[in-house]
């Protein structure tokens, strides 16, 4: 096998959130543009009283995201501009982002008043902002206070990258060997998928248990004949991934984990080089 064909495994699952920090989709195939996969975080709520993003980060400020649940409601043809969203809220009702009352209905939930603002993506995949200020969007942060995190028992403001709604790069990626691995480390934690919020999931070969993505940070990552990916770095965790959430128990001891045997990160982040179509067992390899 050439260096061309190394083979680090297959996709096992792949994942949207179309509005940031709610809950999103499971997906069985995905389009990917240089934005990411189509109709990831391409909304947000934000605070009418400072204009920040509101983010999960914060949980102190933001203690109901992971109770509400967002998935698209259409995506053909709309490559080139925000596709739909449908939201669940936490009593089950279903609401949608072009009903008229919808930021008065998410506001009464919150028990803040905020608005549901979207992206929309140009043409060539280049990404604009439908409004203006969230250009220099910012969110918050809430650190707790664990050994080897930068910030401790505080809060912080960070800025979003131009025009977008994510708090770093376009595609976060994930593998089960990472998983594995954290598994063995802290035996007591519950280490699944949704706490980490990955886009793609990766199987390894055989029963590898290590941080195996940090051996790509810099590679290019080729997913079927077309996508192809650039590894651009790790990805640092937060608070988000010590909250509950459905059965999931509030567990300080996952970031503390990530934090102390691989320096809090826990997946790859990622640009995209050339976009295509990504499905449920394709294969990934670094070329």
């Amino acid at each position: 096998m050439t260096s061309t064909q190394r083979i680090p495994g297959t996709i096992v699952s792949l994942w949207r959130y179309p509005v940031k920090s709610t809950m999103g989709e499971e997906l069985n195939a995905a389009e990917v543009t240089r934005g990411g996969l189509l109709g990831d975080r391409a909304y947000a709520l934000v605070d009418s009283s400072d204009g920040k993003v509101a983010s999960a980060k914060n949980p102190r400020k933001w203690p109901q995201l992971f109770d509400f649940r967002a998935a698209l409601a259409d995506v053909t043809g709309t490559r080139e501009m925000v596709p739909p969203v449908r939201i669940t809220l936490p009593d089950g009702v279903i609401v949608y982002s072009e009903q008229p009352d919808i930021h008065q209905i998410l506001s009464a939930v919150l028990r803040r008043e905020v608005t549901l603002n979207a992206i929309v993506r140009g043409h060539q995949d280049v990404v604009e902002s439908a409004l203006p200020n969230l250009r220099t969007a910012e969110a918050e942060e809430y650190w707790p206070d664990i050994e080897g995190l930068d910030h401790r028992d505080t809060v912080t403001d960070f800025g979003l990258p131009q025009g977008t709604f994510f708090d770093c790069a376009v595609v976060h990626l994930l593998t089960t060997a990472t998983l594995d691995r954290l598994r063995v480390l802290y035996p007591l934690g519950r280490f699944e998928v949704r706490r980490f919020r990955p886009n793609i999931v990766v199987a390894t070969a055989g029963d590898e248990k290590s941080f195996v993505e940090n051996e790509w940070i810099g590679q290019i990552l080729a997913i079927g004949d077309t996508v192809r990916l650039s590894i651009t770095g790790p990805c640092p965790r937060c608070v988000m991934t010590t909250l509950p959430q459905g059965d999931l128990p509030q567990d300080t001891g996952i970031l503390r984990a990530a934090a102390r045997y691989n320096r809090a990160n826990v997946g790859v982040y990622a640009s995209v080089l050339q976009g295509g179509k990504v499905r449920r067992g394709d294969f990934v390899r670094l070329e």
